[in-house]
């Protein structure tokens, strides 16, 4: 379907989730079932939305970025807002931090010492399995697609999420989406008033339709369908990582970032959540465990890193830069379709022949 879809021009976007790593875990306490992550979000033909949050409450840093008064239309940001991995578990590194704790694992570490924010409510991410069937024992994931190429990227032959992420927090560093919903049959909050009495919630189910939004802009701007617009997300990030990465784009800079950058790098924190049982779970001593890809070690499912990463893929957006900066005109390879003749009427149990002629573009030699 989603194959389909991007080969008619329409853009597919889906929420990485919201469990962290543990994407087989989803609005439960603990992991147990290991390293996960959404099949609908890990096709090729999809761009996977992950989760932030905003990183000025870790920084102490509110008052740079938030006035202390609403506008006429609510409106209290100052300018672009430092991001992070958006976790809500203990076992998050800066939460840990933030409380006074040095450790997320052990029998003394904040998830255990009195079972604080024991949920696996974070971005998700992760690498691609059991979507292709078994292959000499294990269970494969989708192949790597040629446009996920870019630093950070691991060389693991599998397709990684998310792509993109955007804000989707849902409180723990005092920030979430406000909403309203006139159906307030259906526990919907009148669309009147300040937002202050609206709805707040958070998730990646907000990101992803909002980075749909971004890109209908881009499709305004360029006055045409996109497809799938990752291979494009990837080729402009790439271009500003370079093969090191772009410090001036550097989201902890928050509104020190450079003026020009297309994406955020979140490059603090991660999106590691609490687990108990033995799959990828660390846990040297205590009730729980932090979600780890060894078992015997910690090594956390997953931290943000320069470039991309499993905790917020690429990073985060700046949608007018994104837009402004879309290339134009038929500038990879391509290729048209057309039909002679273009339609055929065909009676119960007769037959109709139109030929399908293939154009290459821009030299195009792939298979179709």
């Amino acid at each position: 379907m989603y194959a389909q879809a991007v080969t008619e021009g329409i853009s597919v976007f889906a929420a990485a989730g919201d469990a962290g790593a543990a994407g087989c875990n989803e609005d439960q306490s603990n992991a147990t079932n290991g390293i996960g992550i959404s099949g609908f979000a890990s096709t090729p033909y999809n761009v996977a939305v992950g989760g932030t949050d905003f990183g000025d409450t870790y920084a102490g840093t509110n008052a740079n970025y938030w006035s202390l008064t609403n506008s006429a239309t609510y409106g209290s940001a100052l300018s672009y807002v430092p991001e992070i991995p958006w976790d809500d578990s203990c076992a998050s590194s800066l939460v840990a931090t933030f409380v006074g704790y040095s450790s997320t694992y052990g029998a003394n570490s904040y998830c255990n010492a009195a079972g604080y924010n024991i949920t696996t409510f974070a971005g998700s991410g992760g690498p691609s399995a059991c979507a292709t069937g078994t292959s000499g024992g294990s269970c494969a994931g989708y192949p790597k697609p040629s446009w996920q190429a870019i630093v950070g990227n691991p060389n693991d032959g599998v397709r990684d999420i998310p792509d993109v992420s955007l804000f989707a927090a849902t409180g723990i560093w005092g920030h979430y989406y406000v909403f309203c919903d006139s159906d307030t049959g259906n526990s919907g909050t009148p669309c009147v008033g300040s937002p202050s009495g609206w709805s707040a919630a958070g998730g990646t189910s907000f990101a992803a339709p909002i980075m749909a939004g971004v890109q209908a802009l881009v499709n305004q701007q360029t006055g045409s369908r996109q497809g799938n617009p990752a291979p494009t997300y990837y080729s402009l990030a790439a271009s500003e990582y370079g093969p090191t990465g772009n410090n001036t784009c550097n989201s902890t800079l928050g509104n020190g970032t450079a003026n020009s950058c297309v994406f955020y790098d979140v490059t603090q924190g991660d999106n590691v959540v609490n687990c108990t049982g033995s799959l990828n779970c660390y846990d040297p001593a205590g009730r729980y465990g932090v979600l780890s890809t060894s078992s015997n070690s910690y090594s956390p499912a997953f931290k943000a890193t320069t470039g991309w990463d499993f905790a917020t893929g690429i990073g985060t957006v700046n949608a007018a830069n994104l837009v402004n900066n879309w290339p134009t005109g038929s500038l990879s390879p391509n290729f048209t379709l057309s039909a002679s003749p273009t339609s055929a009427t065909v009676t119960q149990g007769a037959a109709g022949t139109s030929t399908i002629t293939i154009t290459p573009q821009n030299g195009f030699t792939g298979s179709v």
